[in-house]
């Protein structure tokens, strides 16, 4: 990477400290966070307080209220940077407030919205929930809860918790800070995994395996941090990108094993978080064994916030050696696109295909942070952005699907067929939402794909973006399966029970429906928003000082 594009990139998302006095903090720019953290604490303070009767009503409009408000709140914050395009660093240089951070928090927020609207959805005999997560499975008192009509209102405490963490995660400007909101956000997730209604073992046992796992991973970032502390002799990432372009700050003789060593096992927290091979083991467990509307808050919210976190440690603190850990995800990147696809092509349940078809998406959008350069990071966002409301709207369309016997959701892909023609509407819509995922033409995730893949070509990956276009012809197969045999197979005998969508869900559908099409046929608006701007600092031969600037 030359010296102008890692100045750019540096610009953008290391923004420079801008104080008056002493530290301060800045209560507004950190606003959105504020809300949801009270909400959260609000949620907790109504399970005790308020009526059971009233509990769920209460909760909800906390939860969609707070989130609506976070979400207002961060669009105005775009008019309160710097003319100049600079980000502002608050609550003593822990916290970057940037143009790029509160694109992926705006992100966050309305797939979060529409994640909700899921858990709202349908009532007890349909919920996805169980009705007393603390009872034995098939015990005497679990039944009893579901007589009596139990709900787990603490739900939407434990996403507000989640999604603060989510927000805090590619906002962080400091290793410690990244790291508490690595456990604030993973946390309520352990949890919430284990509350599906049906197959609860499965469930609990997705949820313990999600726990054991994060905790490894959660080890290795610790780890890493303090080998890179060892090395820098700070966690600030402008200290540790100093101390990187400088060779390091001198506190120990010959320190460069000692940062690579810190590269790589950070790497692994936060490679573990995406889903990356061979940190992926977790995903098609967590996402089949969890209720379908925390699998899609997962899929959507907690990969855009994990890979914001990536794109972040990756070109501000470890910027300055590119060359070093480009290699290791070259290998990385390749795996998870290979191996994924090719484990996809086995797989007979519909939320463990798309738990590999996620695994493989991490993959592509590897291949944007390997470019390391202003279109990289661009690219990455708008993928990010257009596979969420796509895999929102997917597991939208799960929800509804129901077996006939016991009335869990139809995981078998055989229980698909024929949905084309008793439920026309609901599998175009699934359709549409596999042709994006696939990278058909006219549809978002053509448009992400071409933008990731563009990026990597023009950093000289242009091997590494032939492998990907042959991972995406393997995974093209297995979502043309799928609808071949929605729309052109005979209808099983036992064939499933589709819900009619309430609103909530309905909603979901149409926003996924409206936003693949809308990204795909008409993305100018969007990617010009990203890309950086050709502005006169760049005919003087200078880099743009952000890509969000106009």
């Amino acid at each position: 990477m030359n010296h102008a594009a890692y100045s750019a990139l540096e610009t953008t998302l290391a923004a420079p400290v801008i104080t008056q006095g002493p530290p301060d903090i800045d209560y507004g720019l950190l606003s959105p966070m504020l809300v949801i953290f009270a909400a959260g604490v609000l949620g907790v303070l109504a399970e005790a307080f308020v009526p059971r009767a009233r509990r769920r009503v209460t909760q909800l409009v906390l939860a969609l209220g707070a989130v609506l408000l976070a979400f207002v709140l961060t669009v105005s914050l775009v008019g309160a940077l710097p003319a100049d395009g600079a980000g502002i660093v608050v609550a003593f240089a822990t916290v970057a407030v940037d143009r790029p951070t509160l694109f992926l928090q705006g992100t966050i927020l309305v797939l979060a919205l529409a994640s909700l609207l899921l858990i709202a959805e349908h009532g007890q005999e349909e919920s996805s929930f169980a009705a007393q997560a603390a009872a034995v499975p098939g015990s005497e008192e679990e039944r009893e809860h579901v007589l009596a009509g139990s709900q787990h209102t603490e739900v939407y405490p434990l996403v507000l918790f989640a999604l603060l963490g989510m927000l805090l995660f590619p906002a962080a400007n400091d290793f410690l800070t990244m790291f508490i909101a690595l456990e604030v956000m993973s946390l309520p997730l352990y949890l919430l995994c284990g509350l599906a209604r049906r197959r609860r073992l499965f469930s609990q046992e997705a949820a313990v395996k999600y726990f054991l796992l994060g905790a490894f991973s959660s080890a290795f970032f610790l780890f890493g941090i303090a080998l890179v502390y060892g090395y820098a002799g700070s966690v600030n990432f402008a200290d540790v990108a100093e101390a990187v372009a400088g060779g390091g700050a001198g506190v120990i003789a010959n320190g460069e094993p000692l940062l690579l060593a810190g590269i790589a096992l950070a790497g692994v927290g936060l490679l573990f978080k995406v889903g990356a091979v061979p940190f992926h083991n977790w995903k098609p467990d967590v996402y089949q064994g969890a209720p379908t509307p925390i699998t899609a808050l997962m899929a959507s919210c907690t990969l855009v916030a994990a890979f914001g976190a990536l794109l972040r440690v990756f070109y501000v603190p470890f910027g300055g050696s590119v060359w070093e850990w480009r290699p290791m995800m070259w290998v990385v990147a390749i795996l998870t696109m290979v191996a994924a696809a090719v484990i996809a092509v086995t797989q007979r349940d519909i939320k463990r295909l798309l738990a590999y078809s996620s695994v493989v998406h991490a993959g592509f959008i590897l291949t944007a942070v390997i470019a390391a350069s202003p279109e990289g990071l661009a690219g990455a966002m708008f993928y990010l952005a257009a596979y969420g409301f796509t895999t929102v709207g997917a597991f939208a369309v799960v929800t509804l699907v129901r077996s006939r016997e016991g009335g869990g959701e139809a995981g078998d892909l055989t229980q698909w067929a024929g949905l084309g023609r008793t439920s026309p509407v609901l599998a175009g819509a699934l359709g549409l939402f596999l042709l994006a995922f696939a990278g058909i033409p006219l549809t978002s995730g053509f448009i992400g794909k071409f933008a990731v893949f563009e990026a990597a070509v023009a950093a000289g990956a242009t091997p590494l973006v032939v492998i990907g276009v042959l991972s995406s012809a393997v995974t093209a197969f297995f979502y043309v399966r799928i609808i071949v045999l929605m729309f052109f197979a005979e209808p099983a005998e036992e064939g499933p029970r589709v819900l009619r969508p309430g609103g909530p869900t309905g909603v979901v559908i149409a926003v996924g429906v409206a936003a693949t099409v809308f990204l795909g046929v008409y993305p100018g608006p969007v990617l010009d928003t990203m890309l950086p701007q050709p502005a006169e600092a760049e005919v003087a031969g200078e880099a743009p000082t952000d890509m969000f600037a106009r």
